[in-house]
């Protein structure tokens, strides 16, 4: 039986949403420096209703992994553009005893892809690729949050859902940003009629205030309270998957489904001006990137320099160059690619070397037949978690692009993953706007796809300091690594760490993108006399991060105000 959720509880959730039914502009980014604080607990995520959920989960004794799984539950239910049933990431666990743990519940390719699929009559096919039943991956999130909890939660299984099943069964009210969202996702969901009922009212937008519900995505998270991962991967979710694929020439199967996998790994370390960053492995880049980068930048005394410099974002853009090519030629599923070089790549000898190359007068020239990658969607969420024990989650999982394929399973009311776009096109398909054909990452029979999602912990003398992670495809390495740096090398407090603006490079296309006003005129003018090509940008993630002040024994969560955020702690 479904533990039950109290009306009361769904009502003072709800209650909470609406107060906060408005739009979050890149206008509001400086309106405080001043970080969100707690005592006990906290969660960090993009919808004020999940964010609740999991902070109630630990006032009640449940543990960070339990809120976490709750929250993203929740998400499913209350940010359809990210949070999913139905797609996958990465969970990094720090535990206040013990060793870090990582969960990878990454989609895998079905039994029968091949690195030619997204080929029609000779030439590549970008709808097939991204827009179509062959983009669906096998989805992850389910096993991997169950494992993750079958390893450290405390609460039962059934508490975890409660949340989120009366959230999708009696509805809540639609802020302001999902109204838009939907609004302007429903014309790409026109080809699916599953989608346009579980996402319209009677066919048109939802407007702010009135009350979306989700009758079938109640029904299987239902199945999954009652009966675990064999409610999603087995039994009626599961027909209903492999129908909607064999009716619209999708490749999963239910032999796919009962065959997938999530992992445990063993996280990414490393030390960066004595702190420890523990990150996700292969087949996420995330966390050798990242390490990579910050080996780079510890030869350089950035806090001279100073952040926002012409100097320092020289060596930012550098770093990033360096590691992205790394990245596009050597970081694939480590199933499929056994010789990875990550403790090469993850070196500070190797550091060392890539210092070498970079001139501090000039840019660096990315070459288009070098190394490029296939376009990820920004439509990731992240949730950071942190309880009273200090116990430590970092979760980032993701449909793709928003909304993922656009497909709704009928009858079973979660939207499906467009994930296959994240393997490469096709082999040796190279061009200069960012598409790859290295080995790699092409899609072969139970591959799991290359990823840049980047949950981090940081820790400091042996204590937690800091948890963070982002959406946004390809810039999440980027906006992590200059998370950390504004907080360790510009000893920025956590709030104003994540409102300071934020740049990406990713070595082809040879640009650096900027967020507007991010840059003064004068440090444009200096970098583009250094041949840096500069592009402005709006934005650039959405940053989900706590930090703990071991002093005070406090915690302090940022709202990322360039989207919708929410901090809730006790």
């Amino acid at each position: 039986m479904t533990v039950p959720f109290g009306r009361s509880q769904l009502r003072r959730l709800s209650l909470a949403l609406a107060s906060v039914l408005f739009v979050l502009t890149p206008s509001t980014l400086t309106a405080s420096s001043q970080p969100i604080r707690a005592r006990q607990a906290m969660v960090v995520s993009q919808d004020q209703l999940a964010s609740e959920v999991g902070a109630e989960v630990m006032r009640e004794g449940g543990n960070a992994i339990d809120a976490t799984v709750a929250t993203a539950f929740a998400l499913a239910v209350t940010y359809p553009a990210a949070g999913n049933i139905g797609g996958g990431g990465f969970l990094v666990y720090r535990p206040v005893t013990g060793e870090p743990v990582a969960y990878d519940f990454r989609e895998m390719a079905p039994s029968r892809a091949y690195p030619t699929m997204f080929m029609d009559g000779g030439a590549y096919d970008r709808v097939l690729h991204h827009d179509s039943h062959l983009a669906v991956g096998v989805p992850g999130t389910v096993a991997g949050l169950y494992l993750a909890w079958s390893d450290h939660g405390v609460l039962p299984w059934e508490r975890l859902l409660a949340p989120a099943i009366a959230l999708a069964r009696d509805g809540f009210p639609v802020s302001n940003p999902l109204a838009s969202s939907l609004a302007s996702v429903l014309p790409r969901m026109a080809d699916y009629p599953a989608s346009v009922a579980q996402f319209s009212n009677n066919g048109e937008p939802y407007q702010t205030g009135e009350t979306l519900r989700q009758g079938e995505l109640a029904d299987t998270l239902t199945r999954i309270s009652e009966e675990g991962p064999a409610g999603f991967y087995q039994g009626v979710t599961a027909e209903l998957i492999e129908q909607e694929m064999a009716a619209n020439g999708g490749l999963i199967t239910q032999v796919d489904l009962g065959a997938y996998r999530a992992i445990r790994r063993t996280p990414i370390r490393g030390i960066y001006r004595g702190h420890e960053i523990i990150s996700m492995p292969p087949i996420s880049s995330g966390g050798t990137a990242v390490i990579e980068m910050l080996n780079v930048l510890e030869g350089y005394d950035l806090a001279r320099l100073g952040a926002g410099s012409a100097a320092t974002t020289h060596l930012l853009i550098e770093a990033m160059r360096r590691a992205y090519a790394d990245r596009a030629q050597h970081l694939g599923d480590p199933a499929f690619n056994a010789d990875m070089r990550i403790d090469q790549l993850i070196s500070k000898e190797y550091a060392e070397e890539l210092r070498k190359t970079i001139n501090l007068d000039r840019a660096s020239v990315s070459s288009p037949s070098s190394f490029e990658w296939p376009t990820e969607g920004d439509e990731t969420t992240h949730v950071s978690t942190v309880d009273a024990e200090r116990n430590a989650v970092s979760l980032t999982y993701t449909l793709e692009q928003g909304y993922g394929s656009k497909i709704t399973v009928p009858g079973a009311g979660f939207l499906l993953n467009n994930e296959m776009g994240d393997f490469n096109p096709a082999p040796g398909m190279t061009t200069e706007t960012g598409l790859i054909g290295t080995g790699p990452n092409l899609a072969e029979p139970g591959k799991r796809m290359l990823s840049s999602m980047t949950p981090t912990i940081v820790a400091r003398d042996g204590n937690l300091l800091m948890v963070t992670g982002s959406p946004g495809g390809r810039t999440i390495i980027n906006t992590v690594l200059l998370t950390l740096v504004n907080v360790i090398d510009f000893g920025m407090n956590i709030q104003e760490a994540v409102d300071a603006p934020r740049l990406h490079h990713q070595w082809l296309p040879d640009e650096t993108r900027y967020e507007r006003w991010g840059l003064s005129p004068d440090t444009l003018a200096l970098l583009r006399a250094r041949g840096h090509q500069m592009v402005e940008t709006r934005v650039q993630g959405a940053v989900s991060a706590i930090y703990h002040d071991g002093k005070n024994d406090m915690l302090e969560g940022a709202e990322d105000r360039r989207r919708t955020s929410a901090a809730v702690g006790f």
